[in-house]
């Protein structure tokens, strides 16, 4: 697209005269790079075609966003997208859509816990892998058109998960499971074909009393009774809020350090569960 980009000692710069129009062929449907290539192709010269796009419900919503800004972007949500440049956006207001990953994170949570909880605001669509796998695990679940209750059992059962891009199991939702499934009944398999490095949450899980064994891009987890409070560390965003809800099942307390990735990726966690029962306090340096 005629960008220079030069990469420094952790720094990325790039610069340009002028953005070009390109035809782009993703080898793999990257999410990220699928919106920043919509984002520079708006105010390119010319038309961009993203081939192999990727088809997640964000991208659709980026798209309106930027339509409505006077964009001209086309077949968003399917994987090619065609982007005709403008001269200049204008500004609008949108409201964007409700957060997919937010409202599986807090079903887990009531899943983990063996309670009964309605989230409003949501769209089950966007959530159709996930509703599956918490019903595989035992959870009664009723979704209507912007709503979904979700009602656990005492224990939940094991189950397997394969992430895959839209519409398949999301990659953000794997280590929340991961999670959760540390104290259900028999033995979950989890296989992470997106990111590779993703299990590094399971090494504090383990600190907690969990039984997981992990090779290659596969997890191995081995429900048992309870898990135990620990001191434990959050190494990114998703890992994190996984150790936030372990804590939640667990015996005792567990101090989740280094957090600020998961107050970067979710609003007031901490105060959404508490209002529905859970006991988290942050605590300052």
């Amino acid at each position: 697209m005629g960008i220079q980009v030069e990469e420094n000692a952790g720094f990325i710069r790039c610069k340009c005269d002028k953005i070009l129009a390109a035809d782009i062929n993703l080898d793999f449907p990257s999410v990220g790079a699928t919106e920043n290539i919509i984002l520079a192709a708006t105010l390119a010269d010319g038309t961009t075609v993203i081939n192999n796009a990727a088809m997640e419900p964000e991208i659709i919503d980026l798209a309106n966003c930027l339509n409505r800004m006077g964009a001209k972007i086309q077949g968003a949500g399917t994987n090619i997208i065609k982007i005709t440049g403008v001269k200049k956006l204008k500004g609008t207001g949108y409201k964007v859509m409700p957060d997919r990953i937010e409202a599986g994170t807090i079903l887990c949570a009531a899943a983990v816990t063996g309670g009964k909880v309605k989230i409003k605001n949501v769209i089950p669509e966007h959530l159709i892998p996930v509703i599956h796998k918490l019903q595989e695990a035992g959870c009664q679940i009723d979704a209507q058109k912007n709503s979904i209750e979700i009602d656990a059992p005492k224990k939940l059962k094991a189950i397997e998960i394969k992430t895959m891009p839209y519409p398949g199991f999301p990659t953000d939702l794997q280590q929340i499971f991961g999670a959760i499934l540390t104290t259900a009944k028999g033995t979950s398999i989890i296989i992470e074909n997106i990111f590779e490095n993703r299990f590094k949450y399971t090494n504090e899980l383990v600190r907690m009393g969990a039984k997981i064994t992990t090779e290659g891009k596969t997890a191995v987890i081995t429900g048992k009774r309870r898990l135990s409070g620990a001191n434990v560390h959050g190494n990114d965003l998703r890992g994190g809020a996984g150790l936030i809800l372990a804590g939640l099942a667990a015996k005792g307390k567990t101090t989740v350090e280094n957090i600020d990735y998961v107050l970067r990726g979710y609003e007031n966690l901490d105060e959404k569960l508490n209002m529905l029962g859970a006991n988290i306090k942050e605590v300052g340096e």
